[in-house]
């Protein structure tokens, strides 16, 4: 949590965007926290849920919640991650952006200390890592494990970077936000990678914080086969990004 002080130094609008799809076990509880953590961290901020399509009691629930900070935003059917953390992206005024996952995976604190980072550092965009943490794939199957290092790998073979790009914390300014989310397409898990792409192609600065997970549940990821999926996906996103990025600059 932030100090009295800092918070004081906080004027800048927040905006804190959460994609939910199926979510209603544990929904109010996350907006509940993190609204907690809103208003006692700044002066200035929202909170969206971007609900993808769910077909259990999430829009329901997120709806019986009557606070002027809270909005929701969405669309039916399921479209993927991506498409969720987009949708709710483009949908937020504020002058700094946070999208993070609905289980609160590495704190709600872990939010301000990305925040902090960003303004700190005077960046464009800032990312949590667990590759930088020394307990960040703490209590990890090992098949996850595994599936989670070698994509880091191939995607360091495709991009040139290293950042643990499917780690759901990120922080941008909101022209970065708004640039960066207006061209991506990605709609599924691979969704994350395609953003860090545009971020090195566009030349947007990256700052990264160690996080580790905290809330720990079962994933919803099969992993061997979204595994391969997303190994495909990367070498398919990183031509992609790069046709699109030159097709703009053909047609100034």
């Amino acid at each position: 949590m932030l100090g009295d002080r800092e918070k004081q130094m906080q004027n800048t609008k927040i905006s804190l965007v959460i994609p939910a799809y199926n979510e209603a076990a544990i929904i109010k509880n996350t907006v509940e926290a993190a609204l907690e953590f809103l208003e006692k961290s700044f002066f200035d901020y929202e909170l969206i849920i971007s609900d993808d399509g769910s077909t259990d009691a999430t829009e329901a629930l997120v709806r019986s919640i009557d606070n002027p900070k809270l909005r929701l935003v969405g669309h039916k059917p399921n479209m993927g991650k991506g498409a969720a953390v987009r949708e709710g992206i483009l949908a937020a005024n504020g002058e700094l952006v946070v999208y993070t996952d609905a289980d609160l995976a590495y704190g709600i604190e872990a939010v301000g200390e990305l925040i902090n980072k960003l303004r700190s550092k005077n960046a464009d965009i800032a990312v949590g890592s667990r590759k930088l943490h020394p307990q960040g794939y703490e209590d990890y199957p090992l098949i996850r494990l595994v599936a989670s290092r070698l994509f880091s790998f191939l995607t360091g073979l495709a991009a040139g970077f290293r950042y643990d790009t499917q780690c759901g914390l990120k922080a941008f300014s909101s022209s970065a936000a708004r640039e960066i989310f207006s061209r991506s397409e990605c709609n599924g898990f691979a969704f994350d990678f395609e953003v860090m792409m545009l971020a090195k192609e566009l030349s947007y600065s990256v700052e990264q914080l160690p996080v580790k997970i905290v809330n720990h549940r079962d994933s919803k990821v099969q992993v061997l086969r979204d595994s391969i999926r997303m190994f495909g996906d990367i070498f398919k996103v990183r031509i992609a990004v790069k046709k699109r990025l030159e097709r703009e600059i053909d047609s100034d």
